[in-house]
């Protein structure tokens, strides 16, 4: 009854107001939850977008939305439409930014970094091609102008980290969009947010994986930031091991392409094999790779051990800590 008064009657808002807040009480019931089957969940995520996407500047029908999308599996149960959740969440984002609205931007951010986690490339294309980076990046710049770092803040890094995995397309948006500036600024802002300087190093981590944009990191000011940071201790090895796994990325390319006079390219390997030797083998990680591709390659890098070291170290500490998640992946990409 509930979902067809809301299909009969899309276009009218106190309609599909009360009928989203009602839905939610409905979704929220477990013993309701286990009965229903994909058609089920597929019905009334279908009918609530409907009434979310027509009604979209009505911040009381964004805010009951995300409350219902929140007790779905994300991405599993939304994968069926996947385009207009991401949609809708970039509106919510980007236009519901007031001071009042602010629970509203924080649930579709939440929402949006969890439907961009453990997709497939298309997908991260998807939300790339739909706007997601420049929008991460305004929502950035705008917090960094409030002089505000809070879990929206980290939490659109976070995505962009998501969305950058093994995508080189959303790796050249974030560049091309000033993310590297942004990187800079938020780190002399808030030198002591462990989680954003982990997200902010986690992203960067896979630009320096892609050879045709390592070239844009190639500034003194980038590479004695990622040199310095490699001393870090924020967030146990994260930050320190982010930092050197994007060194090694830009040393892998050989001494020519190493075109800034300083940091000496020498001196930085000095004190990235001097982090290294620090870490302690059985650290557990904060990192989920759901690829040992790019490592392993740098592995192969005999002109530079540095490289090897940081390669050889990450999978011997991955295979350690996590064994039945990695070991398999390591033989089945060419790693033993």
């Amino acid at each position: 009854m509930l979902l067809l008064a809301m299909e009969r009657h899309n276009h009218e808002k106190h309609i599909q107001i009360s009928g989203s807040a009602s839905l939610y009480y409905v979704v929220k019931s477990e013993s309701l939850k286990r009965e229903w089957n994909v058609k089920v969940k597929r019905k009334i995520l279908g009918t609530l977008l409907n009434g979310m996407l027509t009604h979209k500047e009505d911040p009381t029908m964004m805010r009951n939305g995300c409350l219902t999308l929140s007790q779905f599996q994300t991405p599993a149960d939304v994968l069926f439409d996947y385009e207009r959740l991401v949609k809708i969440l970039l509106h919510i984002v980007s236009e519901h930014t007031s001071e009042e609205n602010n629970f509203i931007q924080r649930a579709g951010i939440f929402l949006l970094n969890s439907l961009a986690c453990q997709v497939d490339g298309q997908q991260k294309m998807l939300v790339g091609g739909l706007g997601a980076m420049e929008k991460m990046l305004l929502i950035i710049t705008d917090k960094l102008q409030q002089g505000v770092c809070d879990d929206v803040m980290e939490t659109a890094w976070s995505t962009m980290w998501n969305v950058t995995d093994e995508t080189p397309v959303n790796c050249e948006r974030f560049l091309n969009g000033g993310g590297m500036y942004l990187f800079l600024k938020c780190k002399e802002r808030f030198p002591e947010k462990a989680d954003l300087l982990r997200n902010m190093m986690g992203l960067l981590g896979n630009v320096a994986e892609v050879p045709a944009l390592r070239h844009k990191l190639m500034t003194k000011e980038f590479v004695e930031e990622f040199a310095f940071l490699l001393d870090s201790c924020s967030d146990g090895i994260e930050v320190s091991y982010n930092a050197a796994g994007v060194l090694a990325h830009m040393a892998s390319d050989g001494p020519n392409a190493w075109t800034i006079k300083h940091p000496e390219r020498d001196h930085v390997l000095f004190r990235m094999a001097r982090a290294i030797n620090r870490w302690d083998l059985r650290s557990g990680r904060n990192i989920n790779y759901r690829s040992f591709s790019p490592i392993i390659r740098l592995a192969w890098v005999s002109h530079t051990p540095e490289c090897q070291l940081w390669a050889v170290w990450a999978l011997a500490n991955l295979t350690t800590v996590t064994p039945e998640k990695y070991c398999q992946l390591v033989v089945q990409e060419g790693g033993h």
